[in-house]
C-alpha cells in the first residue's frame, strides 16, 4: 500500500468543533489527526492523511497575530523534529468571506511556508479582506461566500495542494486560485501585433474574446468637499457595525446583509441594552451589547450637539452589518443611503465600523 502524505490542516475554533463566539478568544493548540473541513479532505483524497490540526481563536490571532503566529510555530516544532515523519503540506480553511478567520489562515500558512519550508494553500472568497494582505505570499484558492461552497472549496484546495506537493505548474485560470501579480515567460505561436487585432475586432464586431494581461480594477472615490460650518450643518449616523433595536425587527443578516435599516433617534440622547443590540455576526457582540453606543455614538454625539459644535442630529440613523457582505452590496446600500440623507438636508455623516 502507498503511503499516504502527511499534512497539517489549520482552522478557527468554530470549524474545529469547539464553539463559536464565545471560544474566539482560544490560544493556538495542536489537535491529533484530522477535524472538520480536514475530515471531508480525507475522503476527497485519500492519498492525504492530516495527522495534526492547528485551531486557534479567531478573536487571539486577529488581536495578537504576531505572537499567536509565534506560538504556533513552537507548537509545531516537535512535528518537524523527525526527518522521516515531517509533515509535507499545509492546508488551512477554507474561511470563505470571513475577514478574521482569512487572516488566520493567511498568516500561518505564510509563517509555517518560509518556517519549515513546505507548501502551504488556503481558500477564500475574492473579498475576504486577508487576501489583499496574503494573496503575493500565499497560494488562495477561490471558495465561495459562505459554507455552502465548502465541499468545492475543499476539493480545489486539497487539488491545488497536491500539485503544490508534486512540484507539477499551477497557473491561475486553471488551477482557480487568486492571481498573486507574476508574470512569466512563454512562446506562443502568433506575434502579439497579430493577437491583439483579433481582439480589436472581436471586440469591435461584439465576439467574446480574453485578454492575455487583465488590469486589476480598483475603487477609487473622490473625496467629497469639506463641511465648511460644521456648527449648521445637519449630521447623520451610518454605520456597518449592526446596531439595531432591540429584537432586530428588520431581521438583518448577521453576515452577507441583504438590506438596511432605518432607525428613529429623535427623542434618544444615548442608546442601551434596553432599547439596542448588535446584529453583527463577525465580532464578539458582548461590548457591544453592554453599551451600543461604542459601535453608534449617539451619546456622544449628543454632546456635541449640545456644545453646538453641529447644527442638528439627524432624526433617523441608517444601518447594516458589514461582515461577509459584498462589495457590490454594500456599493448599493451606500448609494441608497446617500440619496436618502441628500434628500432630507444631511451635509455630514458619521459613519462607524468595527
Amino acid at each position: 500500500m502507498t503511503a499516504r502524505h502527511r499534512i497539517l490542516y489549520c482552522l478557527n475554533q468554530f470549524f474545529a468543533g469547539l464553539g463559536g463566539e464565545e471560544k474566539a478568544a482560544l490560544p493556538p493548540e495542536i489537535a491529533r489527526g484530522a477535524r472538520g473541513p480536514g475530515i471531508l479532505l480525507q475522503k476527497l483524497f485519500p492519498d492525504l492523511e492530516v495527522t495534526e490540526t492547528v485551531i486557534v481563536g479567531d478573536n487571539y490571532i486577529a488581536r495578537h497575530t504576531a505572537a499567536a503566529v509565534s506560538e504556533v510555530l513552537a507548537l509545531l516544532e516537535p512535528c518537524f523534529a523527525s526527518g522521516r515523519d515531517r509533515p509535507v503540506l499545509l492546508l488551512a480553511g477554507p474561511a470563505f468571506n470571513a475577514g478574521r478567520y482569512g487572516l488566520a489562515c493567511g498568516a500561518v500558512c505564510r509563517a509555517v511556508r518560509e518556517r519549515y519550508s513546505i507548501p502551504a494553500a488556503t481558500a477564500m472568497f475574492p473579498d475576504n479582506p486577508a487576501v489583499s494582505e496574503y494573496r503575493k505570499h500565499v497560494i488562495i484558492c477561490r471558495s465561495g461566500p459562505d459554507v455552502l461552497s465548502l465541499e468545492e472549496s475543499v476539493r480545489r484546495m486539497g487539488a491545488l495542494g497536491l500539485k503544490l506537493l508534486h512540484g507539477e505548474e499551477i497557473l491561475p485560470e486553471r488551477d482557480e486560485y487568486i492571481p498573486q501579480g507574476r508574470r512569466r515567460n512563454f512562446f506562443a505561436d502568433r506575434p502579439g501585433a497579430m493577437r491583439a487585432l483579433d481582439m480589436l475586432l472581436s471586440k469591435l464586431e461584439g465576439r467574446p474574446f480574453a485578454t492575455e494581461y487583465p488590469m486589476p480594477v480598483f475603487d477609487r472615490v473622490k473625496p467629497a468637499p469639506a463641511v465648511r460650518r460644521m456648527a449648521e450643518a445637519r449630521l447623520g449616523l451610518v454605520t456597518s457595525g449592526g446596531i439595531v433595536p432591540l429584537g432586530n425587527p428588520d431581521r438583518i443578516a448577521a453576515a452577507n446583509a441583504q438590506r438596511f435599516g432605518v432607525y428613529p433617534l429623535e427623542g434618544l440622547t444615548t442608546l442601551s441594552p434596553q432599547t439596542h443590540q448588535t446584529a453583527h455576526g463577525g465580532y464578539d457582540p458582548t461590548f457591544a451589547n453592554q453599551d451600543p453606543n461604542r459601535v453608534l455614538p449617539l451619546d456622544a454625539v449628543r454632546e456635541l450637539q449640545a456644545e453646538g459644535a453641529i447644527g442638528a442630529l439627524h432624526e433617523y440613523y441608517y444601518a447594516t452589518v458589514g461582515n461577509a457582505t459584498s462589495v457590490d452590496k454594500a456599493a448599493a446600500f451606500g448609494g441608497e443611503i446617500a440619496r436618502l440623507l441628500l434628500r432630507d438636508g444631511v451635509q455630514a455623516v458619521i459613519l462607524t465600523s468595527t
